[in-house]
């Protein structure tokens, strides 16, 4: 005959005043194990990012000292004895103004002029926040602005890479985002990531708001969309893609009502409120746009001028505005490119925040009439495109993934460096 015996049940008593339980739950993680896990996390994406830019980077000098044409650039606009000081040339050396003497907003006619160019051109053009970080670095380090630029824009790729990791890793997971942020060392027109430019510095904002959209960090994506538009005008198709996204959470009331309506209203205060500085100082509320058109003839011309190029290059045409051969055959191609994979990441069916912000900025660089070869750094904003190519390059191995990138990262030196800042104007 079998007997059944039930186990002696166990206590284990309270701890007593003073004492320590003996089975104690596992301590809350502080602030330096959330650091040490952030910086595991990111690691392979940063790692990865820095290693194709400095490819790049290297090819690049190489490039410029091999050809010795950077001593031919206009002084006016940051060119000098150094291979070095063509980092800073051309938008660089507006910033580079700011930094030092900050803004005076005027129009100011050309005495007699006749064409396109009927402003002198002024330091309102361009946007505040990186120069003034530019500004706020070089007083805490000690460098000048050309050094407190470079590092700024820098520090800010690198953020960049890890905002388009988080976001593509959302998707597609983490052998997606690693090739995500790969992809944002070689895209064409990346060359100005390294350089005394505003784009990173965008672009990590750009990117870290649309995670935060994701993820429902709403204040925090009105904020950082509200930086935005104090870095860059094309912020308007962030400040666009996120009020879409709030109109549907608020839809939906999947997130309360106060968080996305905050956001919608902080969103474009940056953009409204510069444009608004700008006018009042120049006495003309349009004066922004104004100067762009006069002094850069830079307007939204509905794409008639993309459509001449894209029916000219191809057909060995260069007669048209702003035409600068080597830097348009590279424009043409990565506009092509971009709109091949517009259908692929809709295709993703991925959230509705990444889809307008990236059709949104192609309309606005495509319908803008401007120095054409330009649009491979304007389109470094549309990072969502880089998703579908993301998408399948996770299928590979990381080895096979890496060299792809690697050799990618050599014509980027190239055309992403070289064309750019010496065959054309970035």
């Amino acid at each position: 005959m079998n007997t059944r015996t039930d186990p002696t049940p166990t206590f284990t008593p309270a701890a007593l005043p003073g004492q320590e339980p003996e089975h104690p739950s596992p301590p809350t993680p502080g602030p330096s194990h959330r650091i040490r896990e952030t910086a595991r996390h990111y690691a392979p994406a940063l790692a990865l990012y820095g290693a194709l830019k400095l490819i790049g980077f290297c090819t690049f000098m190489y490039l410029l000292h091999s050809a010795g044409d950077y001593r031919t650039k206009h002084p006016r606009f940051g060119g000098g004895a150094h291979a070095w000081d063509v980092l800073g040339t051309w938008d660089g050396w507006w910033y580079q103004q700011i930094a030092m003497h900050g803004y005076h907003p005027e129009l100011v006619p050309v005495p007699g002029a006749t064409g396109l160019i009927t402003l002198q051109g002024n330091a309102a053009a361009f946007f505040p926040l990186y120069p003034a970080l530019m500004r706020l670095t070089s007083e805490i380090t000690g460098l000048g602005p050309y050094g407190a630029g470079l590092l700024v824009s820098v520090v800010a790729s690198f953020v960049a890479a890890m905002g388009i990791f988080a976001v593509a890793e959302l998707l597609g997971g983490p052998r997606a985002g690693l090739a995500a942020a790969g992809l944002w060392a070689v895209w064409p027109g990346s060359g100005v990531e390294w350089a005394v430019y505003s784009d990173s510095l965008y672009v990590a904002l750009a990117a870290w708001a649309c995670y935060a959209v994701l993820t429902h960090r709403w204040l925090t994506a009105g904020l950082l969309t509200c930086a935005a538009g104090l870095n860059r005008p094309t912020a308007a198709a962030l400040i666009a893609a996120l009020a879409v996204a709030a109109a549907g959470a608020l839809r939906h009331r999947r997130d309360g009502v106060l968080r996305p309506l905050a956001a919608m209203a902080l969103a474009p205060l940056g953009l409204l409120g510069y444009l608004a500085w700008v006018g009042h100082r120049m006495g003309d509320y349009g004066g922004y746009f104004k100067l762009q058109a006069g002094a850069w003839a830079h307007e939204f011309d509905y794409g008639r001028q993309t459509l001449d190029v894209l029916t000219s290059v191809p057909v060995g045409h260069f007669d048209y505005l702003f035409a600068f051969p080597f830097e348009d055959v590279i424009g043409v191609a990565t506009v092509l490119l971009a709109l091949a994979l517009i259908p692929l990441l809709i295709r993703l069916r991925p959230p509705v925040v990444l889809v307008v912000h990236t059709v949104l900025t192609i309309a606005l660089v495509l319908g803008s009439q401007q120095i054409f070869g330009n649009v491979s750094r304007y389109l470094l904003p549309a990072f969502p495109l880089f998703i579908p190519l993301a998408m399948a390059l996770r299928r590979l191995s990381l080895p096979l993934q890496c060299t792809l990138l690697g050799i990618a990262a050599l014509a980027s030196g190239s055309y992403a460096g070289y064309v750019l800042f010496e065959l054309g104007v970035p």
